[in-house]
């Protein structure tokens, strides 16, 4: 039997994410090394289809419809490729994943994944971190019309 690594937030297993959070920040641990990968995850992603009406004038006109679609945030162990080489390699029940922060927008997401990332020096320390690379655009107005309802995350580098 393959045994799953929860999502935990502050020490409680989290199975939904409340529809007002654009996703979140979190941390995966090799518990057998250490090591830690630091990513941003959407909790939703916008799916647009094409759908053709009638007007009422019997014209057909195209039309965009955009819904949101639930993320693979459950089953997801982050977009670095050593990091899932090693998962596959030693095991989900070897790793630990812990939500950090939830987010209410887009800048938001990106701003504090950049934060901590940079806030621990992951890219000088390929020993003790799988991230490899950093990048991010947010807008200092885009960021400031979000209320945070979650506190800042502490971190020691």
């Amino acid at each position: 039997m393959i045994q799953t690594c929860n999502w935990t937030y502050k020490g409680e297993i989290v199975t939904d994410i409340d529809s007002s959070y654009v996703g979140f920040i979190y941390v995966i641990t090799n518990m057998l090394d250490g090591r830690k990968y630091y990513g941003k995850k959407k909790s939703t992603f916008r799916k647009t289809s094409i759908k053709t009406v009638t007007l009422k004038n019997g014209t057909k006109k195209k039309k965009k419809i955009r819904t949101d679609v639930p993320s693979d945030w459950i089953d997801y162990y982050g977009s670095s490729e050593e990091l899932k080489k090693d998962v596959e390699k030693l095991g989900k029940e070897n790793f630990t994943r812990e939500i950090l922060r939830y987010c209410l927008s887009l800048s938001e997401l990106s701003y504090y994944e950049s934060k901590i990332q940079y806030a621990t020096d992951c890219l000088l320390h390929p020993d003790q971190y799988y991230n490899c690379w950093i990048s991010s655009r947010c807008r200092r107005d885009h960021l400031l019309k979000s209320t945070h309802k979650s506190k800042p995350v502490t971190i020691a580098p």
